[in-house]
C-alpha cells in the first residue's frame, strides 16, 4: 500500500512536471531567439540616418565600423546603382544576392539562415532617392540559443527536486496509513496465535481508527466470551461434586469386601477427574475483570423455596450422618435477583463444604434474613472453622480446607456480587464457620460489622 501511493504521486508529478516544464522550455528558447534578433533590428536602425543622408562608401564605412555589430564584421550594408553610380556594398555580407534582392522587393525585415551556422537579418531602409538600401545584420548560433541551456538545466533541476519531494511526501504520508494497518495486522495474529491481551492502539485516519475500535471491541468480546464458557464449564463440573459427596459417604457404609472397594475407589478416581477439570478451567481462565459471569442477571428467583428444596436433599444425608439442622426464615417469599439454578449451586457449593470439612455430627444451620434492600443467608456451623478466613477470600478458595477446588467461594462470590452484594466468612454462633451472603435487592453493596468480606469493584477475581 505503501508504495502504491508512492508510485501513484511519482506518476502523477512526473506527469506535471513534463507539462510544464517541456512548454516553458521551448518559451525559453523561442524569448532567446526573439531578444537575439530584436537586438539585431537595433543595431540596423542605427545606420538607418546616415544611409537617409549619404551613400557614400567612405561614410557608410565609418558609420557601419562605429556599430557593435560593425565593429564586430558581422554588419554589411548593400546600397542598389544609383543613377551611374555603381552598387555599393559595406562589409561582409552572407546571405547571398538573392536573399538581398528579395528582401528588396518584399520591403520588409527577413531572416535568413547562413552557411556554417547561424542567421541573417536583412532589413530595407528606404534612401532618399527612393531606392531600398539593405542592412544586413549575422546573428550567430551561440547568440540565438544564449541562456537556454542554463534555464532548462534550472528547470530540471526544479522538476527533479518537485519529483523527489513528491515522493518523500507520498513516502511519509503512506507509513502513516501503513502503520496502523500493520498494527492491526500484527494484532490479529497475535490474537489468532491465542494471545488474547494483543489489541491495537487508536490511532492513525478516521477509517483506521474505527477499525481499531472494532477489532479492539470483538477482542474484548472474544475474552468475555471465552472466560463465561471457562466459568461455565467449571461451574457444571463443581455442580457435580455435590452428587459425589453423597455418594462418597454412602460408600462408607457398604463395609468391607472387593466391591465395597472398587465402589469406593471408583467415586474417588471420579471425584479427581472432577477436580482436574475444575483446576483446568479455573487456570485457563482470562483475567476480564467481570464478576458475576453468568449469574444470571435479570433473572431471579424464591430464596425460600429454593432454600427448603436444597435443605431436603441435604436433611436426608445429615440423618445419615447423625448431624443436626436448624432452618429458619423460609417461611415466607423472599424474591432475589438471582437465578434458581444459581442459588442451588451456592447453597450446594457451601452445604457441600460442611459435609466435606467437618466430622460426622457435626450440626449445622441455615438462616435467612429479608433485610429490605438485601437478603442475607447465613450458613452456620459447629466445626473446626477455616484458619485464615481473610486468605480464603483473598485467593478465592475454601481456606485451609485440603481437598478443595478452591471454586466454592468463587461461585457463591460471583453470585452475590452479580447483585451488587458480597461474602463474608466469620466466627459463628455454634462455635464454627459462618458463611454469610448477602444479596442485594437495589444494587448496592450492604454490609455489617464483624467478618471478612469481599466486595465487587474493589478487588480482582483470583483464579487459583
Amino acid at each position: 500500500m505503501r508504495w502504491a501511493l508512492v508510485k501513484v504521486c511519482l506518476a502523477v508529478t512526473v506527469m506535471v512536471v513534463v507539462a510544464f516544464a517541456v512548454p516553458l522550455g521551448l518559451v525559453v528558447k523561442e524569448m532567446a531567439s526573439d531578444r537575439a534578433f530584436s537586438n539585431a533590428e537595433r543595431q540596423a536602425a542605427t545606420i538607418g540616418p546616415t544611409l537617409s543622408i549619404t551613400t557614400d562608401p567612405v561614410q557608410l564605412r565609418k558609420a557601419v565600423e562605429s556599430t557593435q555589430m560593425g565593429a564586430a564584421r558581422r554588419m554589411a550594408v548593400h546600397v542598389p546603382a544609383i543613377g551611374a553610380d555603381a552598387p555599393v556594398d559595406i562589409g561582409e555580407g552572407r546571405a547571398g544576392e538573392r536573399v538581398v534582392a528579395e528582401t528588396r522587393r518584399m520591403g520588409r525585415a527577413t531572416t535568413a539562415s547562413v552557411a556554417g551556422g547561424g542567421s541573417a537579418l536583412l532589413q530595407p531602409i528606404a534612401l532618399g532617392s527612393g531606392d531600398i538600401a539593405v542592412v544586413e545584420v549575422f546573428v550567430p548560433e551561440s547568440e540565438v540559443s544564449n541562456g537556454v541551456t542554463t534555464a532548462w538545466l534550472v528547470l530540471a533541476g526544479v522538476g527533479l527536486a518537485l519529483i523527489v519531494g513528491s515522493v518523500a511526501v507520498a513516502d511519509r504520508l503512506g507509513a502513516r496509513l501503513v502503520r496502523p494497518a500493520e498494527r492491526l495486522a500484527d494484532a490479529a495474529h497475535q490474537l489468532g496465535e491465542g494471545r488474547l491481551g494483543a489489541r491495537v492502539p487508536e490511532a492513525g485516519p478516521k477509517e483506521l481508527r474505527s477499525a481499531a475500535v472494532a477489532f479492539n471491541a470483538m477482542a474484548d468480546q472474544v475474552v468475555e466470551l471465552l472466560a463465561n464458557e471457562r466459568e461455565l464449564a467449571a461451574d457444571l463440573s463443581h455442580r457435580l461434586r455435590t452428587p459425589l459427596t453423597v455418594l462418597r459417604l454412602n460408600t462408607a457404609s457398604l463395609g468391607d469386601g472387593p466391591a465395597a472397594e472398587q465402589t469406593r475407589a471408583a467415586v474417588e478416581q471420579l471425584e479427581r477427574e472432577v477436580d482436574t477439570i475444575i483446576r483446568t478451567a479455573r487456570e485457563q481462565r482470562p483475567a476480564t475483570g467481570l464478576a458475576g459471569a453468568g449469574a444470571g442477571a435479570g433473572a431471579g428467583c424464591d430464596a425460600s423455596e429454593v432454600i427448603r428444596d436444597r435443605m431436603a436433599f441435604w436433611s436426608a444425608l445429615a440423618e445419615d450422618e447423625g448431624r443436626e439442622v436448624r432452618l429458619a426464615g423460609v417461611d415466607r417469599t423472599v424474591r432475589i435477583p438471582v437465578a434458581r439454578p444459581e442459588l442451588a449451586a451456592a447453597l450446594d457449593a457451601m452445604l457441600g463444604n460442611v459435609f466435606r470439612h467437618t466430622p460426622e455430627g457435626t450440626p449445622f444451620a441455615v438462616d435467612v434474613h429479608d433485610a429490605g434492600d438485601a437478603v442475607i443467608v447465613l450458613v452456620s456451623d459447629a466445626g473446626p472453622g477455616i484458619a485464615d478466613p481473610a486468605a480464603a477470600l483473598r485467593r478465592g478458595n475454601d481456606g485451609a480446607r485440603d481437598g478443595s477446588t478452591g471454586l466454592g467461594l468463587d461461585i457463591v462470590r460471583r453470585v452475590a456480587e452479580s447483585t451488587g452484594g458480597d461474602v463474608r466468612l466469620g466466627r459463628s454462633v455454634l462455635g464454627g464457620t459462618e458463611v454469610r451472603v448477602w444479596i442485594g435487592l437495589d444494587g448496592r453493596t450492604r454490609g455489617g460489622p464483624g467478618g471478612v468480606r469481599t466486595r465487587r469493584g474493589r478487588r480482582k477475581r483470583r483464579s487459583n
